[in-house]
């Protein structure tokens, strides 16, 4: 496990040192509250301010983006480049990577949610006690997210990982019960048991409402969380 950590701290240096990742997992979210707090871009839900309702909303989308499609892009070129083939001659081992890559993405997330968090209340949002509720939330969501995108980088091509991360982010965005409430959509029940949903409407409840999130919604999430994990250590290969 001290090895695991070990390359979980070398990763997350790695990244920040990536302006590219930088820009994806930290600015554009920071943009996106201000943009659709201040406008109109989108519109407030169920009696909640513009902040609040894009609060929840802007937490999903960074969490998708840095566990899900900025690591299964940067680990699917690093298969191509060779890197995972040398990291293979080290003790880590298919288990100590995956973990290191998980850890490494949680904590990247962590700090791109806590500059939003610290934006958000400077915009003038205020939540609850049951604010916390998030907080075990956000990180099931980035176990389950970040699992499914190494399974996905070691199941392809860099260019097939490169496409299928962007779609992905995109489909779970826009009709995956993040923009709109699944709720709200067609196929309501369907929609809801997309890891997207589950974690938007968990925050919704949480960090707009205000109140505990649905027990189903963590269940949720958990078994996308148990499930990722398991494929990904098993399945994970260097090259």
């Amino acid at each position: 496990m001290r090895a695991a950590l070990a390359h979980a701290s070398w990763e997350l240096r790695l990244t920040l040192r990536n302006g590219e990742q930088l820009l994806l997992t930290l600015i554009i979210p920071l943009v996106l509250l201000v943009t659709a707090s201040e406008t109109s871009i989108m519109p407030a839900s169920n009696g909640l301010s513009r902040l609040d309702s894009a609060y929840p909303v802007v937490c999903t989308v960074s969490v998708i983006a840095t566990c899900f499609t900025s690591l299964a892009i940067g680990t699917g070129f690093e298969r191509r480049s060779g890197a995972l083939t040398f990291l293979a001659t080290t003790p880590l081992g298919r288990q100590g990577i995956v973990i290191g890559k998980v850890l490494a993405t949680v904590g990247l997330a962590a700090i791109s949610l806590a500059l939003v968090s610290i934006t958000a209340v400077a915009l003038g949002w205020r939540g609850s006690f049951s604010g916390l509720w998030a907080l075990p939330v956000l990180l099931i969501a980035g176990i389950a997210f970040a699992s499914w995108a190494l399974f996905i980088a070691s199941a392809f091509r860099a260019e097939a990982v490169l496409a299928i991360a962007n779609a992905v982010f995109l489909v779970l965005v826009i009709f995956g019960g993040v923009l709109v409430a699944s709720t709200s959509m067609p196929l309501s029940m369907l929609i809801g048991l997309l890891p997207s949903a589950a974690l938007a409407n968990a925050l919704r409840d949480a960090l707009g409402v205000g109140i505990a999130p649905n027990w189903s919604t963590v269940v949720i999430l958990a078994v996308w969380a148990v499930a990722g994990f398991t494929f990904a250590r098993s399945r994970f290969r260097w090259e």
